[in-house]
């Protein structure tokens, strides 16, 4: 009952604030107008061309709104009623700056100081100082009227307050659509290698019988009056192959430890949540021997046996040393995702002299002032063979779920190569696709 009591007394107090404000008939219906928009309208970008535009259709007045850019953390221009004459994304003018109240420019315009929701600052995607979103410029004011002045302040807190909304709304709903794409890399690199672990159990388990068995074996030779060194010596060599099996599962376990516990750490970062994207964690490492060969590594069996051959000669120099600033967990994923894909869609082709061959294929080549005059960029290329991707999808295989028409009847989600894009985006790279005389090459190229 206290808290029905409380909100009582503020319904009280606004209603008398309105009371004293003495909006007129005009003023009342902007305001009411305001609300009812801020509601129907579903895009940020929307909702700031309506903030604008109630004051020239209700008053007759020009306006300008001003909010911070996340990329910047600057103010920039994001609507106008006269956009054609001012070019989005700029800056405000040099006497336009926050001020604690309402202030009249040289040039006629009247500027108010849009502010935040105090309580939930912190929740915004750009950092604020004194709580300040942006501002609203207003002209021509040819009178300085205290009433009208009165009427914007008001109209610019509830500004305020919806955008900073509207702003919490497309973060979280990004924050989400992160999610759930975390929860696929998760179930493509973690949840879905980590059914390998049953096949080496059950390797390990076929020697832990096999021991059993020798176990018997001595027992009885130890039982045996006759001379058992025959018997000895024949359980020697089974334990010398036992335990080379044991000492290959146990290498096995290893590897797929060192890439689980990889892929664990750099998916599970809490940064990636907190920011609700992917957050770099970068380090100068030697692609080929940190990167590439350990996740070449866990595909080699399967691609003996399904009869693919290994080329690493595919451009460049493969025992060339390139040191990369990136996130090794990250761009072994990619590497990961690129040789996934070879073992599903390796196929065999007709050479001109009516050979059959099938085999991927990976190697790097240096490409001058790919990133501007002086600045080199590195390509990644992993190539394998098959029918070409059709130029039009070329672009497309990249796109999160989108699968080629020639595949859609193997398995695959159509993750992999979108969290590669997103992956090599993120350090400043491209990713491709090209066709080549009998197959595909993926490629991705980073600032060298």
């Amino acid at each position: 009952m206290d808290r029905h009591k409380y909100i009582s007394e503020k319904i009280e107090i606004k209603k008398g604030d309105y009371q004293r404000y003495g909006f007129t008939q005009v003023e009342d219906a902007a305001m009411k107008t305001f609300f009812d928009l801020a509601q129907e309208l579903e895009s940020i970008e929307d909702f700031c061309r309506m903030c604008v535009l109630i004051p020239k259709i209700f008053f007759n007045l020009n306006a300008r709104l001003y909010l911070i850019d996340p990329r910047l953390n600057a103010l920039v221009l994001c609507a106008g009623t006269e956009e054609y004459e001012y070019a989005l994304r700029t800056p405000p003018a040099e006497d336009l700056k926050p001020n604690e109240y309402p202030y009249y420019t040289d040039r006629g315009s009247l500027v108010l100081t849009i502010r935040g929701n105090k309580l939930l600052i912190d929740q915004l995607p750009f950092e604020t100082e004194d709580d300040v979103i942006g501002l609203l410029e207003m002209y021509p004011f040819k009178d300085q009227n205290g009433h009208i002045e009165l009427f914007f302040v008001k109209y610019a807190n509830r500004v305020g307050f919806n955008i900073h909304n509207k702003l919490i709304v497309e973060k979280n709903i990004e924050h989400l659509r992160f999610i759930r794409s975390l929860v696929a890399d998760i179930e493509h690199n973690i949840i879905v290698p980590n059914m390998v672990y049953k096949l080496f159990l059950r390797h390990m388990r076929d020697k832990v019988i096999d021991n059993k068995e020798i176990e018997e074996l001595l027992s009885q030779c130890l039982t045996k009056k006759e001379s058992n060194d025959a018997c000895l010596k024949d359980i020697y060599n089974k334990i010398i192959e036992i335990n080379r099996g044991l000492t290959a599962e146990m290498e096995n376990f290893e590897k797929h430890y060192k890439n689980m516990s990889l892929f664990i750490e750099t998916l599970f970062r809490r940064s990636h949540f907190d920011k609700g994207k992917l957050v770099l964690r970068t380090k100068p490492c030697n692609m080929k021997k940190e990167v590439l060969q350990p996740q070449l590594e866990r595909y080699l069996e399967q691609f003996k046996e399904r009869d693919i051959a290994i080329d690493d000669r595919l451009s460049g120099i493969p025992e060339e040393e390139i040191i990369n600033v990136v996130d090794v967990g990250l761009i072994a994923q990619v590497y990961a995702n690129l040789f996934s894909n070879a073992l599903k869609y390796t196929q065999e082709v007709l050479t001109e002299t009516g050979g059959k061959i099938k085999y991927i294929a990976y190697g790097t080549e240096t490409i001058k002032d790919f990133f501007g005059p002086g600045k080199e960029g590195v390509k990644y290329n992993v190539f394998s063979t098959g029918p070409h991707i059709n130029p039009d999808e070329r672009a497309k295989i990249f796109e999160d779920g989108y699968r080629c028409s020639n595949v859609v009847n193997k398995p695959g989600t159509g993750h992999g190569l979108a969290f590669m894009k997103n992956a090599i985006e993120l350090h400043g790279g491209v990713v491709g696709c090209e066709a080549t005389q009998y197959g595909n090459n993926i490629y991705f190229i980073l600032p060298k």
